[in-house]
């Protein structure tokens, strides 16, 4: 069977068995029908808990049991290019329909979410959830963006390009990428963030768990940089989420204002 890019080409049944590899889009299915026929998640599909604790864990985001997915039976495996090892989604397009998601910015994940209801049956709420995210997020920038960087990952320093869903994030939060120049995922150094110039660093939650104990610590190295602990769902889950991101990121563009 073919790696779909475009849901609404892939011949299902009225109630489709679905199995999620995306943590993010496995919250939208609840979102959009918890009455739907899910059979298995991976490990890191926390939300919602309902569902994390009662269905089949198939493994992590990038390794993922196919055997087991294969003896579920789904219907429809939702997977992501950017969360998923293209071997393993190729494996799994064997023996059944899988939804290659390709998600970078927020307004792919309007696309998405829509496409989602249309493939699920229920258009009308995914417009609404759309909707409620596209108006959320319409809120005027304020003033000159802050020059910022974003860490996710600790020894080493990891950071965020520009063809990031966090970087879009960002962007719309206020904030200018420091090392928008550059793709993907960078390794980076004190002495590089200190090069950078940020004025603001932001320390997320997941995937590593940054604590006040870190705060600490880079403020010692960094001195003159504001360092804010911020919550790493709502910069990179995309989806339904997204509900809650944009009032969070209001709210942060405050805290930037905070002289303490």
């Amino acid at each position: 069977m073919p790696v779909y890019t475009n849901p609404l080409l892939i011949p299902l049944a009225a109630r489709p068995r679905v199995i999620s590899l995306v943590p993010s889009l496995t919250e939208l299915l609840y979102e959009l029908r918890p009455e739907a026929q899910v059979v298995g998640l991976t490990r890191f599909c926390v939300h919602p808990s309902e569902w994390y604790h009662s269905l089949p864990r198939v493994g992590g985001t990038k390794d993922v049991k196919t055997g087991l997915v294969q003896e579920l039976a789904p219907d429809l495996v939702i997977a992501s290019r950017e969360e998923n090892v293209q071997e393993q989604v190729e494996l799994i397009a064997t023996f059944t329909n899988v939804w290659l998601t390709d998600i970078g910015t927020l307004d792919d994940t309007i696309l998405v979410i829509r496409e989602a209801g249309l493939l699920l049956d229920c258009r009308f709420r995914a417009e609404n959830i759309a909707a409620e995210i596209e108006t959320g997020f319409d809120f005027p920038a304020t003033g000159t963006p802050v020059p910022a960087a974003y860490l996710i990952w600790r020894n080493p320093y990891m950071t965020v390009g520009s063809d990031t869903f966090i970087h879009d994030l960002m962007t719309r939060a206020g904030f200018r990428n420091v090392f928008g120049s550059q793709l993907r995922y960078p390794v980076v150094d004190i002495d590089l963030l200190r090069e950078a110039a940020p004025e603001v660093l932001l320390l997320s939650s997941e995937p590593y768990p940054f604590s006040e104990k870190h705060v600490t610590e880079i403020r010692v190295l960094l001195p003159g940089v504001k360092v804010l602990l911020v919550d790493g769902e709502l910069f990179s889950w995309y989806g339904s989420r997204l509900l809650h991101s944009a009032p969070y990121l209001r709210s942060l563009r405050e805290r930037m204002n905070d002289p303490s």
